[in-house]
């Protein structure tokens, strides 16, 4: 029996833009073998989800096509690559035999172990035939959908952009508290043109905007970008005190005005690849 769909496309194939959306933290899908494995209870892993971050992209997209995974991220975390398998709970970690990075070893792998101060999730170990099976059934087909998105995007335009899509807390002890965090893996996910239209758009609307720190992108911006090649990536991570409640549960008072800025950031950028765009055309 075939499992549901690990994520939604919004838009057509090809893209009608050169800018492709997505927001592979959003899922809220919690499958029922996760629930039995958990030591911790289940609204607790809510801490791992970009919450709600779809909604600001369903609302703000226009032509563009959307990719929004379905799954949360606590089953499968589509912004690590496949490599990121952690051997604290993984029974296959063991053989992919590469130096654990900064996120794996904090605990935020392709399978994440930890959220926030609660420790470990899991009662148990998996085996590496679970794991795989998330790796086939979620995480390669969202990467690839999305490369096919962005190649065809390519073709039709001369040049794709990709708005990757995040959430973040509050960033509290970060200077002047940034609202927007734009990451492009310093400089080598994306032309300095794109950033620096989306920081200019931010500051427009209000918003403090900070480049790269704390957040430079993950696995997708450095999977699917090439500007050399023409495909340039940027994580866009906005601060849940923008647009939830003071819970940080529901949408809140500001969904309408942060979808405004993220319909801003997606026109500048359009506007910003759009020569090269015209040419192909």
């Amino acid at each position: 029996m075939n499992s549901p769909p690990s994520f939604e496309r919004h838009g057509p194939l090809p893209p009608e833009s050169p800018v492709v959306l997505s927001a592979p933290h959003a899922g809220r899908e919690y499958p029922p073998a996760l629930a039995a494995a958990l030591r911790v209870p289940l609204p607790a892993l809510r801490a791992l989800e970009d919450r709600h971050v779809d909604l600001l992209a369903l609302h703000a997209r226009r032509e563009e096509t959307l990719f929004v995974a379905s799954r949360a991220r606590a089953w499968i975390d589509l912004n690590r690559s496949e490599q990121e398998r952690d051997p604290m709970i993984d029974d296959g970690a063991q053989r992919i035999g590469r130096p654990p990075s900064a996120k794996l070893r904090s605990g935020l792998g392709i399978v994440p172990r930890r959220v926030g101060t609660l420790g470990q999730l899991w009662s148990r170990r998996f085996s590496d035939a679970e794991i795989v099976a998330r790796i086939e059934q979620d995480h390669r087909p969202y990467h690839a959908a999305l490369a096919q998105a962005l190649a065809a995007a390519h073709q039709r335009f001369g040049i794709a952009v990709l708005l990757d899509i995040h959430s973040m807390p509050p960033l509290g002890s970060f200077g002047a508290v940034p609202q927007l965090v734009v990451g492009d893996r310093f400089g080598r996910a994306a032309a300095a043109r794109f950033a620096s239209c989306v920081a200019g758009v931010a500051r427009r609307h209000g918003v403090a905007v900070a480049a790269n720190v704390p957040y430079a992108g993950g696995h997708i911006l450095e999977r699917h970008s090439s500007p050399r090649g023409g495909i340039h990536a940027l994580q866009l991570e906005f601060d849940r005190a923008l647009y939830l409640d003071a819970g940080f549960d529901g949408p809140g008072a500001g969904v309408a005005m942060t979808t405004a800025l993220l319909r801003a950031i997606i026109d500048a950028v359009t506007e910003e690849a759009l020569p090269r765009a015209l040419a192909a055309e």
